[in-house]
């Protein structure tokens, strides 16, 4: 008998690992032929953020002290995606006109994880589809692995049969406060009234 609740209280014990295992595991992939459309999202008092250095899609270089003072709201992926992209940049579009005012106090980033294709201009060329206060971000592999890596981000090249590729990558939108601490994330496909009282709440941390 004694042995038997022994091994149901490691049970519940590996349940338990298992589950905190699932929750703080960082987001998880959602685009290219691996994607599966979930996020799992980790508790706010994970050390997300950091330095960056990239390009903005006017050719100016921008580093993270250019976005302090007001709220971000950061999304990751890349101009030749084929679902994940479009369709969060458009729910962006769609927060940020039912936000009101409110949408001017935060800063709207779209970081491309694919440095060989998504030059400033084939930025700004994407991104005249979506509302012009998202600001597109680009730069080298090595600067987007820093900023990726600072942000828990996944991202992976995938070949495409017959040549070309796509990339793997989350689909969470970041949100940091205005001393860019990490201050929680939209799931994709967030519901809109969710998403709306997450940013409006961001808002008034300007």
């Amino acid at each position: 008998m004694l042995r038997a609740i022994r091994w149901a209280a490691w049970g519940g014990v590996a349940v338990l690992g298992l589950l905190l295992l699932a929750t703080t595991g960082g987001w998880l992939v959602t685009d290219g032929p691996l994607g599966t459309g979930r996020v799992a999202t980790g508790p706010a008092s994970l050390a997300i953020g950091g330095p960056f250095s990239l390009t903005d899609q006017r050719g100016r270089a921008v580093t993270e002290q250019d976005f302090r003072g007001r709220p971000m709201a950061i999304f990751f992926g890349f101009t030749h995606c084929p679902d994940v992209c479009p369709t969060t940049l458009g729910d962006m579009t769609n927060f940020i006109a039912a936000l009101d005012a409110s949408a001017e106090r935060v800063q709207w980033v779209f970081v491309s994880v694919d440095a060989e294709r998504d030059t400033p201009q084939t930025m700004a060329d994407y991104l005249s589809a979506f509302d012009p206060r998202i600001v597109g971000l680009s730069g080298s592999e090595a600067q987007i692995s820093d900023m990726a890596r600072a942000f828990r981000v996944y991202y992976r090249k995938v070949p495409l049969e017959g040549g070309g590729y796509t990339m793997d990558h989350s689909a969470s939108v970041f949100l940091l406060d205005a001393e860019g601490r990490f201050a929680g994330t939209l799931d994709y496909k967030e519901s809109v009234d969710v998403a709306v009282e997450k940013l409006r709440m961001l808002a008034t941390r300007g």
